[in-house]
């Protein structure tokens, strides 16, 4: 019954936010589906898509909503990592150094274009996503808790630009592609921005997602579903063993065991979206491509037929089956 309860106040919140951000931001469901799934499985994302899609006002709303501190650092070429971390400061008056926390002590960052800085201040921004602390004089420093990046790419420029390195692609939970909105969206979304304004009314704390976080933890995943999730990334780095002959020669480099973990962590996060105690095989399968697409290396072969990373992993996908949906009484037991 208690747990009956719990479920019920955590499906009203969850809801609650996501009404309020829906006041603000036309369409986009999908994406802020996923800002949700990486913000309750404490990962890390990965955007890119033209300007004007509203991925700064999502997250911005998203932040009002939770009482949350919303910081964005707009990564130009003469970024220093110390315009992110922050830096020692010599006081005159005083004659002493204090420190000078930079822009990533947030719970929701934006990172807008980091393709735009050098791969110094890039790694600066990607050691607080795995540490969530900074070093500063040799004082470490924690960033607040909970602690989200979202980083965005434009994918129309490329003249100086710096690609992110594949390692540290990998850190982040999941590459999400944003597209226009339809013409109805479209049409909503002039009415609202050239409308009278709208002010979002918080309903949640940060100590609530915090708690949010760790029910997220005991959402079940049956290990059937894991052990999908291992064959699916096994596929991306033997094609051959499981029986994809088309495949290989057109991935250099496959997925890590990161990708795995953060299969496993969606699915978790994508079930309590959905008001759910347990995670279903389509959980999981809805994320596949946004967790896969920026960990495959493609090979040049692939490069010059015109194949992408979605392509592939579609091929993986129809080759191996997801798991069977549990039945009503395996549900109950877990």
């Amino acid at each position: 019954m208690e747990q009956n309860r719990s479920e019920a106040a955590t499906a009203q919140l969850m809801e609650q936010i996501l009404y309020e951000v829906k006041r603000v931001v036309v369409g986009q469901d999908r994406f802020l589906e996923r800002v949700m799934v990486a913000m309750l499985a404490q990962g890390h994302l990965l955007v890119e898509g033209v300007p004007g899609l509203a991925k700064t006002l999502t997250v911005k709303t998203l932040a009002n909503t939770m009482r949350g501190v919303f910081k964005r650092i707009q990564f130009t070429p003469d970024l220093v990592p110390a315009d992110l971390v922050g830096t020692r400061v010599y006081n005159q008056k005083t004659s002493e150094f204090t420190t000078s926390l930079g822009p990533v002590f947030a719970n929701l960052l934006l990172a807008d274009e980091i393709n735009r800085a050098p791969a110094k201040v890039q790694s600066a921004l990607l050691e607080v996503m795995q540490e969530r602390q900074v070093t500063i004089a040799g004082e470490s420093h924690k960033v607040p808790n909970p602690f989200l990046v979202m980083a965005t790419q434009n994918p129309i420029e490329t003249e100086g630009t710096y690609p992110l390195p594949e390692a540290q692609v990998d850190r982040f939970m999941m590459k999400v592609l944003v597209d226009y909105p339809s013409d109805e969206e479209e049409f909503v979304i002039v009415q609202r921005v050239t409308g009278p304004s709208v002010d979002v009314v918080p309903v949640a704390t940060t100590e609530q997602l915090a708690e949010l976080q760790k029910e997220c933890r005991r959402i079940y995943v049956d290990p059937s579903l894991v052990q999908y999730a291992v064959k699916l990334v096994s596929a991306t780095r033997e094609p051959a063993r499981h029986g994809l002959k088309d495949v290989v020669g057109y991935i250099t480099y496959g997925a890590s065991p990161r990708a795995t973990i953060n299969l496993t962590e969606g699915a978790r996060a994508l079930a309590m979206l959905r008001g759910r105690s347990y995670a279903l095989p389509e959980d999981m399968t809805d994320l596949v491509p946004d967790v896969l697409r920026h960990r495959l290396v493609l090979s040049y072969e692939a490069l010059s037929e015109g194949l992408t990373s979605d392509a592939l992993i579609g091929k993986i996908m129809a080759r191996i089956p997801a798991p069977p949906k549990p039945l009503e009484h395996e549900k109950l037991a877990a």
